[in-house]
């Protein structure tokens, strides 16, 4: 049986905040076993007994470009400001702006 993805997040999030799965499954009107599947498919840490982890609803891909998005436009901005100290002053005196 399909189940709308709505329905199927709802259960995810509800596990990775630490309800267990018969209470998701009754409150849902799922069966345990479609719960355990899920929980088996997309939390994997779950279903090695790992610790839940709050849900950021963030891709960890997603999260690393970002990460390595803004760390790129960091360093721009790092050398922009060391050239613009060795920049004479726009009135004419050969002393480095400060």
């Amino acid at each position: 049986m399909r189940y709308p993805p709505e329905l199927r997040r709802k259960a995810l999030d509800l596990l990775a905040d630490g309800e267990p799965v018969k209470k998701v499954a009754v409150a849902l009107g799922l069966s345990d076993q479609t719960v355990y599947q899920w929980r088996r498919r997309h939390l994997p840490h779950l279903s090695r007994g790992g610790r839940p982890e709050p849900s950021t609803g963030l891709d960890p891909r997603a999260a690393r470009r970002r990460i390595a998005e803004l760390e790129s436009e960091l360093a721009v901005l790092r050398r922009a400001i060391e050239l613009l100290r060795d920049v004479v002053s726009p009135k004419g005196d050969s002393r480095p702006c400060t």
